[in-house]
């Protein structure tokens, strides 16, 4: 439910509803045209700003002014209900956050993703065998969508198959805005993190040719990752290495088949492949709302708003994603789009590290798909699919497919 427009300079209540699927409230449309940086009441904290416009939020996003690390461990205005953790990777100091993206840079190499695409691509064929051979319809999140990602960023850092459960449910706690209680919450990370540190110290003790040995032996002028900083950086790769891309890869697959014009596009045109994961990425939201919340370090001016020090700030990827501005016919999907300067991975210094291997494992899939099951469809009417409530990221239950 969409809130009532009050008049502009007022606060508005924020979230602007409750929205769990690919839809934006138009209420974001509105605000890029007539109050791009608006004061918001969030669920949790207090007031902040929120910006909807892409050039404002590239502009914040690069701005050291606007620091994630000030919003760390504060009851800051936010839309999640816990505070950002200052032991995070994402609310560290300016220099550690730089200097372990250094580190995890070198290890995490571009060179490593594309040496890892045919084994992706075989682990994709696979998965669709299996898929094939059990006849449909089936549950394209479980058959493919979730075990994909999950299956790479296991085999890159050596996670044993057996284990994966461990961190499959921390990861649902750790996501959710209130499905679970601190306390489950808390025992998840306890059992989550006394895990890492025994298959890190086998690591240790025995490196092989994997993602977790490369991070173990990365140096930085000499310097070496900490057991903490292994464990942390461990435990954020597998969390973002397969939730957000699996949540991504079920939701490109529906939009393509909610309107299957677009799928047997692909079809005939696999060389279309890579702009349209482009595009997809462009228009499916991953946040439920904003992301974490950054707080104004002294006073700086963003849109022509004056921003105060001590003063929070939260932007609307999806928002900028579909600004007018930058994006000729913004708001619809454009298979072959040309020049798409998206900011889905973020921007600035918090660029997702992982970007190029979600490109890769995205584009992998699709071809995959497209490729193989040409006649691929959904099974039930777009309007009856589920969605996943009360989790920081949008995310579909089941996608029941048939061929």
């Amino acid at each position: 439910m969409t809130c009532p427009h009050a008049a502009a300079g007022s606060v508005r209540a924020y979230p602007f509803g409750d929205r769990v699927d690919l839809e934006l409230d138009p209420a974001y449309g509105e605000l890029r045209a007539t109050e791009p940086v608006v004061r918001v009441r969030m669920p949790y904290g207090g007031e902040a700003w929120l910006l909807t416009r892409h050039a404002d939020v590239k502009k914040a996003s690069a701005d050291p002014r606007l620091s994630m690390h000030a919003a760390a461990d504060r009851d800051v205005p936010r839309a999640a209900p816990r505070a950002l953790d200052s032991v995070g990777l994402m609310g560290m100091p300016p220099e550690a956050h730089a200097r372990l993206r250094r580190l995890v840079s070198r290890a995490f190499t571009a060179r490593r993703v594309a040496a890892m695409r045919p084994r992706i691509t075989e682990i994709t064929h696979g998965l669709i065998d299996d898929l094939v051979a059990g006849g449909g319809p089936a549950d394209l999140v479980e058959k493919l969508a979730l075990p994909l990602p999950t299956s790479v960023i296991c085999e890159m850092l050596g996670i044993p198959h057996a284990d994966r459960h461990i961190f499959r449910t921390f990861t649902e706690a750790l996501m959710s805005a209130s499905r679970y209680t601190e306390e489950q919450v808390g025992q998840a990370a306890e059992e989550y993190a006394d895990y890492l540190r025994g298959y890190v110290a086998e690591r240790r003790a025995k490196p092989e040719d994997d993602l977790l040995s490369a991070l173990i032996e990365a140096h930085d002028e000499g310097e070496k990752l900490s057991e903490d900083e292994l464990l942390m950086l461990t435990g954020g790769m597998l969390i973002g290495g397969h939730e957000t891309t699996a949540s991504q890869l079920a939701a490109h697959v529906l939009v393509l088949l909610r309107d299957r014009t677009r799928y047997e596009e692909l079809c005939a045109r696999p060389e279309l492949v890579p702009s349209a994961v482009e595009e997809l990425l462009r228009v499916v939201p991953l946040w439920s709302s904003v992301g974490p919340s950054r707080v104004a370090t002294e006073d700086l001016e963003i849109g022509g708003v004056t921003i105060r020090a001590g003063e929070a700030v939260v932007y609307s990827l999806a928002s900028a994603n579909r600004d007018e501005a930058v994006f000729k016919d913004a708001g619809d999907f454009v298979l072959d789009r040309g020049t798409n300067p998206h900011i889905a991975f973020g921007q600035g210094p918090h660029y997702c590290l992982g970007a190029p291997l979600a490109r890769a494992e995205l584009q992998i899939a699709l071809e995959a798909l497209t490729g193989r099951l040409p006649g691929l469809r959904l099974a039930v009417p777009a309007d009856e699919l589920e969605w996943h409530g009360e989790m920081l990221v949008r995310g579909l239950v089941e996608l029941p497919v048939t061929w």
